[in-house]
């Protein structure tokens, strides 16, 4: 699967637009890497720990909008965009980082 944040792919014909097309992934992030997380914001440097988690969330995210893509016949995705957003929830106040993909799903012409 061809994907870009671009509205084309160099080299390729676009055949046909298949339609607007999202993935999400919504994950928690553990008391332990919270906690470590904080002592990080407090005494200032990187916070790894929540890296680690948007690495993996932004890649589940745009996985799933390929398996969504793939299921409309589509072969490539154009104009990808990536949101990424944290938000408490439930009565414990949970952190849980969301991260939404999207863009526009096409089928390319296949090389000869």
């Amino acid at each position: 699967m061809f994907i870009s944040t671009t509205d084309a792919i160099n080299n390729k014909v676009i055949k046909e637009y298949r339609g607007v097309i999202f993935g999400e992934a919504i994950v928690g992030i553990d008391f332990i890497k919270d906690f470590t997380a904080g002592i990080t914001n407090f005494i200032g440097g990187r916070a790894e720990e929540y890296e680690e988690e948007l690495v993996n969330a932004r890649a589940d995210a745009i996985s799933e909008m390929m398996k969504r893509a793939s299921k409309i016949g589509a072969n490539g995705i154009i104009g990808v965009k990536v949101d990424v957003e944290s938000a408490s929830v439930g009565q414990s106040n949970a952190l849980m980082l969301i991260v939404s993909v999207s863009g526009t799903a096409v089928v390319l012409e296949q090389e000869v």
